[in-house]
């Protein structure tokens, strides 16, 4: 299968060249990816179909249609003078562990090999992560639980159902109406396995993974085959008899159902597995702020506050919701709210506005007003083009008022020290005043 690789934003031409795409595997996989929940009322909300290439949005993920693949990757900066195949390597490695933080994985990257990251495609790592991981877990046994059972037996098994009994039973007294518990591994975690499983071995076409899910569909020969729409994931239970399981819930969930992720299913028509990056940079960084403020006093929430703007005084009721990313509160007040932005902004000697848009600061001033924070952040993806480092880059005071409104940036292409990065960032010195308003 011919795979191609575009990253964010950029263009992929069309040809038979190095560094083209066919028009007739464009056509295919801009139908697919105009079917995503994230194409949006134009259709070009993951790629937009132009006259002479596609152009990769703000979504990444992977799309196969007919005999193509195309691989969208995020807009990450990597060292320069490093041949394309290394350097997309190197943005697969952080852009998995983005998922890895954002989904709450344990993935040791080191295990796959420089030459893996830069030959397979990002579907086919997140694949092969799986299947090591499944293998592990199925070594130690397959999960079971006593499952509630309603049987009509010669003999007595558990209990006597006295009503089904005599309802059903009452002139055939051969049957027993018996209720027990049995102890199974058809049960909805295992099923949730299989299920993926099974829909990785029909979008996997790395030879190795193909034979690695063979066999695990192999050993989940006796679960019931469910389909992916009739999977109930609310019916899982991770207590602590199978915490070791939470993980691989988690992966599945994300190759079958995640909120990140679209799949379309059909004959003929491909499978996309796409993640929107505002959404995933948010929990990304939404998750690393919980753990670098853990034990500082300082209490952390994600999608909270749910103030409204407006109060109606006609009804009573309450209009324009608010929902500000990440609130960070001390001794119950909120004094710091930080809203994420997945794209890039200038260095300040190139824009003083840095390009902030006039509806990012409005909103911010909202936030200023109902939550009364002292500090309010604008957060976005750190590149080379606005220092070395990750920092805090302008402070500036909402007229009128004692709050500060900054934009900052944090490095996702460097996992070394992201923690104390970000506790820096948040609680260095020059917040630290705030922080006791």
């Amino acid at each position: 299968m011919p795979a191609y690789t575009v990253r964010e934003w950029d263009k992929l031409s069309y040809g038979d060249g190095e560094g083209q795409i066919p028009a007739h595997h464009a056509d295919r996989l801009a139908a697919l990816a105009a079917r995503s929940v994230f194409a949006g009322r134009g259709g070009d909300g993951v790629l937009e179909h132009g006259r002479h290439a596609l152009r990769a949005r703000g979504v990444v993920g992977i799309l196969a249609a007919g005999d193509a693949s195309l691989e969208i990757l995020p807009k990450i900066d990597v060292a320069p003078g490093e041949t394309p195949n290394h350097q997309n390597a190197v943005i697969r490695k952080r852009l998995v562990h983005m998922l890895a933080v954002a989904l709450d994985l344990k993935i040791d990257l080191g295990v796959i090999t420089d030459l893996a990251w830069q030959r397979e495609t990002l579907l086919e790592i997140l694949i092969r992560i799986f299947c090591d991981k499944l293998t592990t877990a199925l070594r130690k046994g397959m999960p079971r639980r006593y499952l509630e059972r309603e049987e009509d037996l010669p003999t007595l098994r558990g209990q006597l159902d006295i009503t089904r009994q005599f309802t059903r039973h009452a002139v055939n007294s051969s049957r027993l109406a018996c209720r027990f518990d049995l102890l199974s591994e058809d049960i909805a975690l295992n099923r949730l396995m299989k299920a993926a499983v099974v829909r990785l071995l029909r979008v996997s076409r790395r030879s190795t993974n193909q034979q690695r899910l063979r066999e695990l569909a192999f050993i989940y020969a006796d679960i019931a085959d469910v389909p992916p729409s009739a999977l109930r994931c609310d019916e899982v239970v991770i207590d602590r008899t199978n915490r070791s399981w939470q993980e691989l819930f988690a992966m599945a969930r994300l190759f079958l159902q995640n909120r990140y992720q679209t799949t379309t299913g059909g004959a003929g028509q491909g499978t996309a597995m796409l993640f929107e990056m505002n959404a995933l940079f948010e929990e990304y960084v939404g998750r690393l702020v919980v753990r670098a403020l853990a034990g500082t006093g300082l209490a952390v929430s994600l999608q909270g506050g749910r103030l409204f703007c407006l109060s109606a005084q006609d009804s009573g009721g309450a209009l324009f919701q608010t929902r500000p990313d990440i609130l960070i509160r001390q001794r119950g007040r909120v004094v710091h709210v930080i809203d994420t932005k997945w794209k890039r902004i200038s260095a300040r000697i190139d824009d003083p506005k840095q390009g902030v848009t006039q509806a990012d600061v409005y909103q911010m001033m909202a936030y200023a007003q109902l939550y009364g924070a002292p500090r309010l952040t604008l957060l976005y993806p750190h590149h080379l083009g606005l220092g070395a480092e990750d920092a805090v880059h302008a402070c500036h005071r909402i007229t009128g008022h004692a709050t500060i409104l900054e934009t900052a940036s944090i490095d996702v292409g460097s996992s070394a020290d992201i923690l104390t990065r970000f506790r820096s960032l948040l609680i260095g010195e020059a917040s630290e005043g705030l922080m006791h308003v």
